[in-house]
């Protein structure tokens, strides 16, 4: 098993910014990857960002360029910092480890932007 605290999020006003934290532990790979999804009010979801044990990153069309996802691979822990935060990045942000064969979620954390 694997357990993922998240940090994080909150209330900011457009513009704004924000950090998400998650860290891993348990029966951890460090070879994992490591996603951030977001579920938006309609409930529909989306991978934000995604990071390689190796840094090598992706990211939703909608976010380059304002979000930057690294990672502590020692202490299995990602970060997300969002910046430029727009009204339609609000929604529950959640964190993902994505190791062989399994796959677990975080509790989600919530970003609301005021405009």
């Amino acid at each position: 098993q694997v357990q993922l605290v998240e940090s994080g999020g909150g209330l900011v006003q457009t513009g704004g910014s924000l950090r998400l934290s998650c860290t891993a532990s348990g029966d951890v790979d460090s070879g994992a990857v490591m996603r951030y999804w977001r579920q938006f009010p309609d409930k529909q979801r989306e991978m934000v960002a995604r990071i390689t044990k190796e840094g090598l990153t992706t990211y939703a069309e909608s976010v380059k360029g304002r979000f930057t996802i690294s990672r502590d691979n020692a202490k299995m822990t990602v970060t997300l910092e969002m910046n430029d935060l727009k009204v339609d990045d609000a929604g529950i942000y959640y964190c993902n480890y994505l190791g062989t064969g399994r796959s677990y979620w975080g509790p989600g954390t919530q970003v609301t932007v005021s405009s």
